[in-house]
């Protein structure tokens, strides 16, 4: 017998050591199955698990486990990324933390060598995290993307794309961080909301004719202004444009030149040019041939650029000076306060510059095509597929791609530059040596961009460039599972190296899972102190509680709005399915050997098998197309509802009455539909489906195996007998009727409240005196008959017939009419406020969006509770 409740602290870290040491998570070797195979999104190595973390890898799982069940050769290959800047910030933390000398003193090998140490040490957290996710992973083919054969691939990359033409060196902008003195992506930086200003400088023309204002957040570029730029077609610059102006301070001449970027409603219309230290600057600069000076050194200080009495000056220290010298100058024309956004890297908290430098870039325009093409033509679909409108923009309007890191930690570039600054890029050294006829060579301080590594994982993961077993049978992968946040930054990478070193597409169908939010709707952040530790809650409420919640709620394109409240609601629905367990092992409810649900003879079990099939065939169209949250809303009614509420509620007269038979059928029954929840349920909460599966082999006949690895339900449609399922359709839809309206009337529990049925057919009558018995009970009346509604009773339709309950004399008509009336006054209030407000053009353009849906919200459940309240009312005032 079943322990009373099941206990999720024992029971998860048991099975899951039981299934890893299985085996159970590799792909089966049978050559004639069908491969399934995801690559996870590699986390972090310095990672901890997140709830971001916990859906996305849930979701996966989910597919995983129905895929293996399905009978494929189902792979989900782990890993993790080695994550240059953040590994190397936390390394260099310790070092610091311990009293250690830094990075430099210790020299480039030995910092690295300290790296290795602490990932052989810290390295493995969310990868043992995963495991108390209950992720199926085959751990066996757990890669880093600094293994040697990874690194290997990613050598061979880098080498042919530049012998291709597709890689070069160039001097950009980059998204500069003076803390870490290296360029970062844009994901890695964080845009802040800051105070600041803009400060209006005047800029005297060259022949002294007048002056042009412009006006700028960052003082301190405007040493290195090489024009100024005003909109061809502002009527006030025309006859400016083509002349010069004497930059101040520095003394430079530089032109106004016409370009459509000045926006002549902003300002003056007139916009200082820094093409060194402005993306958009940056543009304008190429298009009239500008001359780009870069004035900041890699710490963010002024260099030998500018005038002798800035040089080595801070960036900050230097805006106050040139503020300072401006107003000295009488050339300040104004300041205007403001709230603006700042970039600063998201993991040195410093604003970030625009900086010119020398870098490694990729041609992303000429390798973005094929990968659009692909989508275009539907080799690799998105779901939702709206995403595919993002992913278009971003790679039709794509930018040179900046590879090089100015880091330590990662892949170092392979190339190799002799003493004349020649470079010669191979595999390794000995071949640029080669390359060079044996000359002294040195090489490239720099490492790759760890999205660069990351974009071959689809492949390099399984072994390539060697022509691998898992390479030709896992490779292209199925489904990729990921955050819209990265579909440019990994998922545009991996479809652009993937075409290119492979000819195919990384993956079949890019599954865009949604953001997990607070219950109010606000993303968690460490500021508003409403991050959901997923740990926390797999220790409160168990792995499967937090995972079908997570499951249910991830409708596609819609956010997560989490709450304890629902994953304790989860919880108790894994908790009825082990209370009905326990029910059907008191009732004698065995697996019979040979017992074959296709013949069996009460209306009942026919319709339950029925109901099952459905299900089944509803949880496998959800799954195959990702809709995670209908497939778990299918189980949860099934479960739940038909399983749980009604059947068991429906077997009890049989399993307690005389008919022996009967009585077999629907305990052997039981069992069998029973072992159809655990095994459709098994992808969502595997471990409670586990512990059932175990539990119940005891009796019946032996179980092969784990449930993990049994088959899924797939029945003929022939399990579906409409005339059962009418049946017992009609007793569940009169049942429902009669409690909803017991309880919209406000009849007490124990009333025995009589049952009228007029008008109905010869099949209806039927039932009502097959099933009687059981509508008394169920319903708790006093009599069901045929006949005219009384006086005092309350009308409901069901089928042809015209039902009526006679509860005048239970209730108090006067006070439940007074009771639905004031509550109805009620939502009518609260209407009204909601929509004063939504009515509101300064509420909309003010309020944060969850504010607003928030709103929509409870305007929507207070109509649907008036409109209840109100067809209760209107029932009650027939009632005499």
């Amino acid at each position: 017998m079943l322990e009373k409740t099941f206990d999720p602290k024992t029971v998860e870290p048991r099975l899951y050591a039981a299934w890893e040491a299985s085996g159970a998570f590799a792909p089966t070797d049978n050559p004639d199955a069908e491969p399934f195979s995801i690559v996870i999104p590699p986390p972090n190595v310095t990672g901890s698990l997140h709830i971001g973390h916990a859906l996305n890898n849930a979701l996966q799982d989910v597919l995983i486990r129905f895929e293996r069940m399905r009978g494929k050769a189902a792979l989900w290959l782990p890993g993790t990324d080695h994550a240059g800047i953040a590994t190397q910030m936390v390394v260099e933390r310790q070092l610091a933390a311990s009293g250690n000398m830094g990075r430099r003193d210790m020299g480039r090998d030995a910092f690295v060598d300290k790296v290795w140490e602490w990932k052989a040490e810290s390295g493995g957290t969310i990868v043992n995290q995963l495991r108390r996710l209950g992720a199926s992973c085959d751990w066996s083919r757990e890669r880093f993307t600094l293994d040697p054969g990874l690194s290997a691939a990613v050598r061979k990359v880098f080498v042919q794309l530049y012998k291709e033409g597709l890689i070069y060196r160039d001097k950009r902008l980059v998204n500069w961080d003076p803390h870490f003195q290296t360029a970062i992506s844009d994901l890695e930086v964080e845009q802040k909301e800051v105070d600041g200003a803009y400060w209006h400088f005047a800029y005297p023309l060259e022949d002294g004719s007048g002056e042009i204002v412009v006006a700028t957040t960052r003082p301190e570029t405007m040493l290195g202004d090489t024009a100024v730029a005003v909109h061809p077609d502002d009527e006030r610059y025309k006859a400016l444009i083509g002349k010069r102006v004497r930059l101040p301070i520095v003394g430079r001449l530089i032109p106004i030149v016409a370009d459509e970027y000045a926006d002549p409603e902003k300002g003056s219309g007139a916009v200082k040019i820094t093409p060194a230290h402005d993306f958009n600057d940056f543009q304008v600069g190429k298009r009239h041939g500008l001359e780009a000076i870069n004035i900041l050194d890699a710490y963010g200080k002024i260099n030998e650029n500018a005038p002798t009495d800035y040089q080595g000056l801070d960036r900050f220290v230097a805006r106050k000076k040139i503020i300072e010298q401006f107003e000295a100058l009488e050339l300040l024309r104004g300041i205007e306060k403001t709230r603006h956004q700042v970039p600063h890297g998201d993991r040195s908290g410093v604003v970030i510059e625009p900086w010119l430098t020398d870098q490694w870039y990729v041609d992303a325009e000429t390798l973005a095509k094929p990968a659009i093409e692909a989508v275009e033509t539907g080799k690799t679909v998105f779901s939702p597929k709206n995403w595919e409108k993002t992913y278009f923009e971003w790679m039709r309007n794509i930018q040179p791609w900046c590879i090089s890191r100015q880091l330590w930690w990662g892949h170092r570039i392979p190339a190799w530059y002799d003493a004349e600054g020649n470079v010669y890029v191979e595999e390794t050294e000995e071949a640029a040596q080669a390359a060079a006829g044996n000359k002294i060579l040195t090489q490239d301080e720099d490492v790759l961009d760890t999205w660069f590594s990351s974009g071959l994982w689809p492949f390099s993961t399984m072994g390539w460039p060697e022509k691998t077993a898992d390479l030709e049978r896992f490779y292209p992968t199925h489904t990729l599972v990921t955050g819209f946040d990265i579909i440019f930054f990994w998922v545009a990478r991996m479809m652009m190296l993937g075409l290119h070193f492979t000819g195919e597409v990384p993956f079949e169908r890019v599954v865009i899972n949604a953001l997990v939010r607070d219950e109010k709707g606000q993303k968690m952040s460490k500021s508003k102190g409403n991050v959901i530790d997923p740990l926390d809650l797999i220790d409160e409420y168990g792995c499967d509680a937090m995972r079908f919640t997570l499951t249910a709620m991830s409708g596609q394109a819609r956010d997560i709005k989490l709450s304890r409240q629902r994953i304790e609601g989860y919880r108790n629905f894994g908790t009825k399915l082990w209370n009905a367990t326990r029910f059907a092992q008191m009732n004698g409810c065995v697996r019979v050997a040979g017992f074959d649900p296709a013949n069996v003879e009460q209306t009942l079990s026919k319709w339950i098998r029925g109901e099952a099939a459905k299900t089944a065939k509803e949880v496998t169209a959800a799954l195959e197309t990702a809709a995670f949250d209908e497939a778990a809303g299918a189980l949860y009614r099934f479960i739940w509802n038909v399983f749980c509420d009604w059947y068991l509620e429906l077997a009890k007269p049989i399993l307690n009455g005389s008919d022996a038979a009967a009585k077999a059928e629907v305990q052997a029954m039981t069992a069998w539909v029973l072992d159809q929840c655990l095994l459709m349920l098994h992808p969502v909460m595997p471990f409670i489906t586990e512990e059932l599966w175990d539990k119940t082999t005891e009796e019946g006949p032996a179980r092969d195996g784990f449930l993990m690895v049994q088959d899924w339900p797939d029945y003929p449609d022939s399990f579906v007998d409409l005339a059962a399922e009418a049946e017992i359709g009609w007793v569940v839809g009169l049942v429902t009727e009669i409690r909803s309206l017991r309880a919209e009337m406000n009849v007490p529990p124990g009333a025995r409240v009589p049952l009228t049925l007029a008008g109905a057919g010869p099949e209806a009558s039927d039932r009502l005196a097959r099933h009687r018995d059981l509508i008394l009970s169920l319903a708790r009346l006093g009599s069901a008959e045929l006949g005219d509604a009384p006086t005092g009773s309350v009308p409901f339709v069901i089928g042809e017939a015209t039902g009526a309950l006679a509860v005048a004399e239970f209730i108090d008509l006067a006070a439940e009419k007074a009771r639905l009336t004031k509550e109805i006054a009620g939502h009518d209030a609260d209407i009204e406020r909601v929509n004063r407000k939504l009515g509101n053009p300064d509420f909309l353009a003010k309020a944060k969006e969850e504010v607003i849906e928030e709103n929509r919200g409870k305007l929507a459940d207070a109509e649907a509770a008036k409109a209840k309240l109100a067809a209760a009312l209107a029932r009650l005032a027939g009632v005499s």
